[in-house]
């Protein structure tokens, strides 16, 4: 998903002192504020001391006659091969352009700006060895919105995301192509020269701690996580605007039948419900002993559960980036005690599994929205409407085939879901012999949470259609607001046939914007 970060996003962001926070990474990736500008990165004081430091241990050890990986070595399975002080140079240059092997589509610029963020995090610690003029340039790039170009191929989730970050550090050594402000790709060295930046010349552990990290996959998470609370939010709006235009109760969703079974999420996803409900005059018009309905549908009484354990996945995802947001991904690193250690803290085992628990939640909470998007087509369920909610059934189809819009999206979703991170392909003449596959459940759930923001949009306009026909009758305060402010892009109203694709994309747009939250919390106040 491609959308602004909050307005209230800093305009700089410090590296070096702390871990990054999740919206920090959305404030660099994104464009954000009235100029529409990503916040900038400034590395700290004591940082820069740190790096000066861990620099000078590199040096030392270089002419140490003893081998020390990734400094006076080859690499994976070639980590056992001695390479003399002449050639070090050349190394970290080939093993730059031979792992910058990336292969398909272009990925995101957002993603890209994350991924070059969050490697500069780990560099800023002083536990990789760089050099400071090869940080700053990677600052400069980032500042001056200069993003290297990356495929979507090329990573297995462990050594790092190899070919991504390759892609970036090629373009700190002048080479490779590379997009200013989101325009042409160009070289990157006709790029760097218009800026009056110099390329570097890579010397000993620098090319390595480039391209050794989890950055590119937990950058997606992050951002997926920020897209997420969100669309969770969304979903309970949505699910109130269906409960209230299908004539369902919103008893079932009190607060001390929620305490029943503390779950959290649950306790939240009820409240939303219920604050969005509330004032209904057509929910007050069947709270009567005509209404013969013992219970509501499970898409409809089982919302807060479903929501709610989305809600609770989230949380732990969010710990789970904010342990990797406080590491130093490389390999070997350096310690706060001088010595030079191999490691594996460089597989994206927990990041993949975060990101895969993700896509189940997302495939859920969306199949969930389509079976309630479904309930106000049919003459049987939707208790008095339309057929399709159509101004003349038959000659009208009304919203029909959107519900197969999400219906075909719903069923993507869920192959989606299948996890990345049970998969493993050996590489490195098998000293790589087991792999995450991260960076692929990072990409799948980026489809994943853009194909939820499409089902909640449908299901937003066919309720507020439902609504609409429920007049004179009048909707709560809050769905008054959303159904004007999804107005305000399209048209909800009910009546004759017309080119529906349109009026769903735009509402699409507000919906990743946040404008039903907005819209409702401008009534609510501040929903969970």
């Amino acid at each position: 998903m491609s959308q602004s970060f909050a307005s209230s996003a800093p305009a700089v962001v410090q590296v070096g002192d702390r871990p990054l926070r999740i919206d920090e990474v959305a404030a660099v990736a994104r464009p954000s504020g009235p100029e529409g500008e990503p916040a900038q990165v400034v590395i700290t004081d004591d940082a820069w001391g740190r790096v000066r430091e861990a620099r000078a241990v590199v040096e030392d050890l270089a002419h140490d006659r003893v081998a020390h990986y990734g400094i006076s070595t080859g690499f994976g399975a070639l980590a056992n091969t001695h390479i003399p002080p002449e050639k070090r140079a050349q190394l970290q240059r080939s093993l730059v352009r031979s792992h910058a092997a990336g292969m398909g589509p272009e990925v995101e610029e957002e993603v890209v700006r994350a991924l070059m963020l969050l490697r500069i995090q780990t560099l800023a610690t002083g536990h990789t060895g760089i050099r400071p003029e090869t940080l700053q340039l990677y600052v400069d790039l980032l500042n001056a919105r200069i993003t290297p170009v990356v495929h979507e191929y090329g990573s297995l989730g462990c050594s790092g995301d190899l070919a991504p970050l390759s892609h970036c550090a090629l373009a700190l050594m002048g080479e490779g192509e590379v997009r200013e402000r989101g325009g042409a790709v160009e070289p990157a060295a006709d790029v760097l020269a218009r800026h009056g930046l110099t390329p570097v010349q890579l010397e000993e552990k620098e090319g390595l701690a480039l391209i050794n990290g989890t950055d590119g996959m937990l950058g997606m998470l992050a951002l997926a996580i920020t897209d997420l609370r969100r669309l969770l939010t969304t979903a309970d709006i949505a699910c109130a605007m269906s409960v209230e235009g299908l004539l369902g109760t919103d008893d079932v969703f009190a607060d001390d039948l929620q305490q029943l079974r503390p779950q959290p999420g649950q306790a939240l996803a009820a409240q939303n419900i219920r604050r969005v409900l509330a004032g209904s005059p057509i929910r007050e018009s069947h709270r009567t002993e005509a209404c013969t309905r013992v219970q509501d549908a499970y898409s409809l009484r089982c919302a807060p559960a479903v929501h709610g354990g989305a809600r609770d996945t989230l949380a732990h995802t969010e710990r789970v980036a904010g342990y990797e947001l406080a590491a130093a991904v490389d390999n070997p690193v350096i310690t706060d005690d001088g010595r030079v250690e191999s490691n594996g803290n460089f597989h994206g085992a927990p990041v993949a599994y975060a990101l895969d628990f993700l896509a189940i939640v997302v495939a859920d909470v969306a199949s969930m929205s389509e079976r309630r998007t479904d309930r106000f087509l049919d003459v049987a369920r939707n208790h008095g409407l339309p057929p399709f909610l159509a101004d003349d059934p038959g000659v009208d189809s009304g919203m029909m085939i959107a519900q197969y819009t999400a219906a075909g999206i719903v069923s993507e979703l869920k192959r989606l879901a299948n996890p990345a991170s049970v998969d493993s392909i050996p590489s490195s003449a098998m000293q790589e012999d087991h792999v995450s596959m991260g960076w692929a459940a990072a990409r799948k759930l980026r489809r994943a949470v853009d194909g939820l923001a499409q089902v909640l949009t449908i299901e937003l306009v066919t309720a507020a259609r439902g609504i609409q026909l429920r007049a004179p009758l009048a909707p709560s305060p809050a769905t008054a607001a959303v159904i004007a402010a999804l107005d305000e892009h399209s048209s909800t109203a009910p009546g004759p046939d017309r080119f529906l694709a349109p009026d769903l994309a735009a509402c699409a747009l507000t919906t990743r914007d946040g404008g039903p939250v907005a819209a409702a919390e401008a009534v609510t106040g501040p929903l969970h």
